[in-house]
């Protein structure tokens, strides 16, 4: 459950949406302070660093500077656009489905993706926009036409996401004192990189047989900025008695995750939590769900190994080895792993990412 400090002068619900239920269990996430943040006061700094080595997982005000304002700005026109997207036909949204050609861009309709074990498939649409199409660091990819109306509103709500991801990621270095710029020159706006902004759509389920919506993983890249109004993300805390707990949205905030990638820079040191999507709570399950994603992941060529220069990321046990992969082909095996029209025989728990794995070798020892 929050605590009072990290619920106070917090709007509760967000207008003409049905209210979060207070009855529900609720992760209690850090919320720090976009405004402290940029202004450099160390105690926020030393929060950022504790949720990130904690859970992963936390709230950010962007309420309270200009900069975060600005992104909530371009936040609220782009759920607008992806509604329309999403009222798109069917058949005019699969012409954009690009996994045939090994890409994760474009659209993946509903129940592309295997989430359990049994085979169950996914309840929600996606539609990924790549950040090097938009700012025009790569060549553009087709698109529908209500997409490539809003290419300039895209490309701001980019740029304001990267510079929060690379904000974090500066305040990240100075905490475990790499040397300047380590962790920011592997996530240069201008590089080529699968970085992307996601809309997402999830219906409401049939009252009689709510499950999940998107299966329990970690995310691939870096850093995630969300954006949603209704609840349905939920986290498992660490510890082995830990249950499922919803992240409550936050008007004026977005929650901030870390990913893979952090895990194997630091060596385990930050940490990429395990989460799903399931139905929205009480009366919020009878709406449609949307959501809108920016993730930030290493540059495309960057080797996914433990970071050298730092004195506080734990050092290689004897007997540990790292795999010799880069960010582009561990995004696509993660991005992809999943698609029952793409891979023959699913391995769930291989797709669900690092903390998968990290409970897995726990649970044997």
């Amino acid at each position: 459950m929050q605590s009072q400090t990290d619920q106070k002068n917090t709007p509760n619900n967000f207008p003409g949406l049905a209210p979060f239920p207070d009855d529900v269990s609720t992760a209690p996430l850090l919320r720090l302070s976009s405004e402290k943040l940029l202004a450099g006061d160390p105690t926020e700094h030393e929060r950022l660093f504790q949720a990130s080595t904690n859970i992963g997982f936390f709230y950010l005000d962007l309420s309270d500077s200009e900069q975060g304002s600005s992104l909530l700005g371009d936040a609220d026109n782009l759920f607008q656009l992806g509604e329309r997207l999403f009222e798109l036909s069917l058949e005019e949204k699969q012409q954009y489905d690009f996994s045939g050609q090994n890409s994760y861009f474009g659209y993946k309709a509903q129940g592309a993706a295997v989430i359990d074990k049994q085979g169950n498939l996914d309840r929600n649409e996606f539609y990924n926009v790549s950040k090097d199409d938009i700012l025009s660091v790569s060549d553009p990819l087709p698109a529908p036409e209500v997409l490539h109306k809003s290419r300039a509103r895209l490309a701001s709500f980019m740029r304001g996401s990267h510079a929060i991801v690379t904000l974090i990621l500066e305040i990240l270095n100075d905490q475990l004192a790499l040397p300047r710029g380590t962790l920011s020159n592997l996530h240069r706006q201008h590089a080529v990189s699968g970085d992307q902004v996601r809309f997402v759509k999830a219906p409401p389920q049939p009252v009689d047989d709510r499950r999940t919506a998107l299966g329990q993983h970690t995310d691939f890249g870096s850093v995630t900025v969300l954006f949603n109004r209704l609840g349905g993300l939920q986290v498992l805390p660490p510890g082995a008695d830990a249950e499922w707990v919803y992240v409550r949205p936050l008007p004026g905030h977005a929650i901030i995750n870390l990913g893979d990638a952090m895990v194997k820079f630091t060596n385990g040191l930050f940490r990429s939590n395990i989460h799903r999507v399931v139905a929205p709570p009480g009366l919020q399950a009878e709406s449609t769900r949307y959501s809108l994603v920016y993730f930030a992941r290493p540059e495309d060529s960057v080797m996914l190994h433990r970071l050298e220069g730092s004195d506080r990321i734990p050092v290689m046990e004897d007997g540990q080895s790292e795999e010799e992969i880069n960010s582009k082909d561990w995004i696509i095996r993660r991005a992809l792993g999943r698609r029952v029209d793409r891979v023959n025989d699913v391995d769930f728990e291989e797709s669900a990412g690092t903390e998968q794995l990290s409970r897995r070798i726990k649970a044997q020892n």
